[in-house]
């Protein structure tokens, strides 16, 4: 049975990373290290190594709860320390009696440097605080080259990383049917939006699911995948119950509260 039958097509060459990642331990008989993976990526890590007793595997992003984390795969002889996470944070601090910073300028502006979204973990927000969580092999230049976010000059402290302070996801059940499992479908039903209005954001570029730009309306939705909505937030499709009566999906979908 192929591993690939698991995962979706766009999917594929991500797995055949991962397939090379063990190789290489296997090969080397020595750890690696991943750059951030998102929630899905992970997923799909542990799906491929399982519980392989030769290679072990374990995810550290800084804070508990963090959403994005680094992968670390190794012999089974090999005991991992926090520091083979190379994993650094900071405060940024900006004149905030002024100006308040939002977590898409706070992105932009680093992408903006030239940072690929692997490079850097999860960015957290506190009232007026704000923290970063970045791999090691990228904070000198991130301390050099980030100097504003937006039109706003930031300064950037090295902090321990147990000073991070993270937010737990929490998602706010409800049942639902849908006519169909398709994306669009998907939207409307639990937005609470015209099937055309969930198109049009589609076509807008405005939906991810599992943190990757969807855009056709004929996309088919899976138990677990996580759609994020811009303007309207995040929701997960908790499980797909089978169908009513009347040939729709029953469906548990979240709401990120």
């Amino acid at each position: 049975m192929s591993i690939y039958q698991h995962f979706r097509p766009e999917e594929h060459d991500f797995i055949d990373q991962v397939l090379e990642w063990k190789e290489t331990v296997l090969e080397q008989y020595a750890p690696k290290l991943t750059d951030f993976l998102d929630p899905r990526e992970q997923e799909m890590v542990k799906s491929v190594i399982g519980s392989n007793e030769e290679v072990k595997l374990d995810f550290f992003g800084g804070a508990s709860g963090a959403e994005r984390k680094r992968a670390f795969l190794y012999p089974a002889y090999y005991l991992p320390a926090m520091e083979d996470y190379q994993v650094k944070a900071y405060d940024l601090s900006y004149p905030d009696k002024f100006v308040q910073i939002e977590h898409r300028q706070v992105l932009g502006s680093l992408m903006g440097i030239g940072l690929k979204r692997s490079k850097f973990g999860d960015i957290y927000f506190h009232d007026k605080h704000v923290q970063l969580v970045v791999g090691e092999e990228v904070s000198s230049y991130i301390e050099l080259q980030l100097q504003e976010v937006g039109k706003v000059k930031v300064s950037l402290k090295s902090i321990p990383i147990t000073e991070l302070v993270s937010q737990e996801s929490d998602w706010e059940e409800q049942s639902t049917t849908a006519a169909s499992l398709r994306l669009d479908v998907i939207i409307a039903s639990v937005y609470n939006l015209s099937r055309q209005k969930a198109q049009m954001l589609l076509s807008a570029k405005k939906v991810k699911v599992n943190w990757k730009l969807i855009e056709q309306s004929s996309f088919e939705c899976q138990e677990g995948d996580i759609i994020s909505l811009r303007g309207f937030g995040r929701s997960k499709l908790i499980t797909v119950d089978g169908k009513t009566k009347k040939d729709k999906w029953r469906i548990i979908v979240g709401k990120q509260k």
